[in-house]
């Protein structure tokens, strides 16, 4: 409980100075203390994310009887540069005692983690400061393991201790550089940031006789609503997102099983469920009633330092081409794998087909030719850096020409079907088939967007695409590796077993695009094929394709990073 009428132990809120470094919180020293890493990725990219052992920690927090005369003060120290919360003051035999609870177990049931140590005494300190009194104990209550454990305070040689920490911390806080994974992966296992640090990734990229442990989720428990109806709205009540339909009929969604909104056309949503939204990490895209992507939700401050190292990455011609190589293969051998694996009926596999298989090849050798070029060339000038990247333009051009070309012997119509297709046409699609895979590319835009803007890096500069269009380059750059494992597929799949007819359609002379019934099912289909699991050829653990897309964005930023060599290695088996 707080004390109310106590002078000493009033709540004290410190107002910092304006300037441009503000104090450290205790907490950013108890996670540097941890793991540099941990810290730079917290305090600095101001990557926070609240698993179940956080949730657990606040519960125990809020449930905890700490008994009478115990004061929760809030306290700042301009002298040592510290803030923080405190979990209980309590007076004990006329002196004043830390104590700070712990979720977790203790050292062997008899001492207090490092990490915990160096709080109390941050604690201590600024107590000390605020009262002017000696804090001589500090005590730590494990809950786990019902322990709790003294710790003995010298302040002198504590505000030494403390003092070199807040320096080294701040000094990494002002640096570009995220640190090194630590090599105690011990430490990985509990991490809340693991799916975002990526340690055993990482780990992996140095040494691959090891299997890497999966500390990225295989799925994300929370899904994405598609909001198709015209007309309808989205507002917030309470924890609950609310979609009112034109029919006055309201659905309630909690918040906590939303990881995105995609609001098709005339759907108009309230500024406090954007808000909300925001605050929770629930990205909002806006899609034209045609399916073509309009904007998203992007979060605001905390991403510069993950976009300096993109800038200066994409300053590396060398690196760029290299990259832009690789999505090209990776794209291409997924399209022949698919035809392949598609053909494998010697009935089906005629001498067209052979021969557009024949000219994919063609350009899986050429691709391999610049690779070898590029490995005998450190640095490349700027006109040779575009010469590269025209060839490799040309020949991803040339093998989507052969694709589509083969795409038609794959579908089980005839000429004159509602879907027969004769050929990629798009800006607007003229046909039914076009108008799918146009729609079905928006719903993977709007996913790769969703995954890099996570990742915080900025996706209006890219590696293989060039800002020319409305797009983002960048997302169009991830695009390339699940078009065809993601869309295709399925879609393909889907026309064979005749789920389409014109009711899902909307025809005129110069435009096909689907109607409502036919944008939902479409979108049941990709939701759908997003939640499949399946093992990634490289890393050898298995995971939805959801993940994947968001994985890969993290790969993408390991490039220039951490550790390169894991980006666009998924392959169709």
């Amino acid at each position: 409980m707080k004390e109310q009428n106590n002078d000493v132990f009033r709540s004290f809120h410190y107002a910092e100075k304006t300037t441009d470094t503000p104090s450290l919180r205790v907490m950013a020293l108890h996670a540097f203390s941890y793991c540099e890493r941990l810290f730079y990725l917290e305090e600095v990219e101001k990557i926070l994310i609240a698993d179940a052992n956080v949730y657990d920690g606040r519960r125990l927090h809020e449930s905890l009887d700490k008994g009478s005369k115990c004061y929760t003060l809030e306290l700042a120290s301009e002298k040592l540069n510290l803030r923080g919360k405190l979990d209980c003051a309590r007076r004990e035999s006329g002196e004043l005692v830390v104590h700070e609870y712990k979720r977790g177990r203790s050292k062997e049931g008899k001492e207090v983690w490092d990490i915990d140590r160096i709080q109390v005494l941050a604690y201590a300190l600024l107590l000390a400061e605020h009262t002017n009194e000696p804090i001589n104990k500090a005590r730590v209550h494990y809950n786990a393991d019902k322990k709790v454990i003294d710790v003995d305070i010298d302040l002198e040689k504590a505000e030494q201790e403390i003092t070199s920490l807040v320096a080294q911390a701040m000094q990494l806080s002002n640096s570009l550089e995220r640190p090194p994974v630590t090599t105690k992966s011990y430490l990985c296992k509990k991490c809340s940031l693991a799916p975002v640090c990526l340690p055993e990734e990482a780990r992996f990229a140095d040494n691959r006789e090891e299997k890497p442990k999966r500390l990225f989720p295989a799925d994300d428990s929370r899904r994405v609503v598609h909001v198709t109806e015209q007309g309808a709205s989205i507002g917030k009540r309470g924890e609950q997102i609310i979609v009112h339909s034109k029919d006055k009929k309201k659905t309630s969604l909690p918040g906590h099983v939303i990881s995105g909104l995609v609001l098709h056309g005339n759907v108009q949503i309230s500024t406090q469920a954007i808000h909300f939204c925001a605050a929770h990490e629930i990205g909002v895209h806006w899609l034209s009633f045609g399916g073509f992507y309009v904007a998203a939700l992007s979060p605001g401050g905390g991403q510069v330092q993950r976009k300096n190292r993109f800038y200066q990455a994409l300053q590396n011609a060398s690196f760029k081409v290299n990259i832009s190589l690789r999505i090209v293969w990776n794209k291409v051998e997924n399209q022949l794998k698919y035809v392949l694996r598609s053909t494998r009926n010697k009935e089906v596999r005629t001498s067209a087909i052979e021969k557009e298989i024949l000219q994919i090849r063609n350009v899986l050798e050429k691709l391999s030719k610049i690779e070898k070029q590029l490995a005998n060339k450190k640095n490349l000038s700027s006109e040779e850096t575009e010469k590269i990247l025209g060839k490799i333009r040309g020949y991803e051009g040339f093998a989507s020409k052969c694709y589509f070309q083969v795409l038609p012997k794959l579908l089980n119509v005839q000429k004159g079907d509602l879907l027969y297709f004769e050929g990629r046409n798009r800006r607007p699609p003229k046909d039914p088939f076009n108008a799918l895979l146009s729609f079905g590319y928006s719903l993977l835009y709007k996913d790769c967007v969703s995954a890099i803007i996570t990742v915080g890096i900025e996706p209006a500069l890219g590696f293989f695409h060039t800002p020319r269009s409305a797009a983002y380059p960048l997302a169009l750059d991830l695009m390339e590796l699940f078009r065809t494992i993601l869309w295709d597929i399925p879609l393909i799949a889907s026309v064979n077993r005749k789920q389409w007819n014109s009711d899902d359609f909307e025809v005129t002379p110069k435009q096909v695009w689907l109607n409502s019934t036919g944008r939902n099912k479409a979108i049941q289909i990709y939701e759908t094929r997003k939640q499949e699991k399946w093992k990634h050829p490289v890393l050898k653990y298995s995971l939805s394709y959801e993940r994947t897309i968001e994985l890969e964005a993290k790969l993408l930023e390991k490039e220039w990073t951490d550790k390169p060599g894991l980006f666009a290695s998924l392959r169709i088996r």
